[in-house]
């Protein structure tokens, strides 16, 4: 359990857009609403990144 929060903090930016667009993929949602509920969610982690466009989320997600 404590190991589970320690990996969520030290979870980089990048690590973290591609997991979640990995779980909201597979529970059905598509790429539009996936990186729209990712911006919204990024500044609500415990260190937030930069504003980040959505444009600069596919890239990470797709290189």
């Amino acid at each position: 359990m404590v190991l589970d929060v320690l990996a969520y903090f030290d979870e980089s930016t990048e690590d973290f857009v591609r997991r979640r667009h990995r779980e909201l993929q597979s529970g059905g949602a598509v790429n539009a609403e996936i990186f729209e509920r990712i911006a919204v969610e990024l500044p609500h982690r415990a260190v937030a990144p930069p504003e980040l466009s959505l444009r600069q989320l596919r890239r990470i997600v797709y290189g």
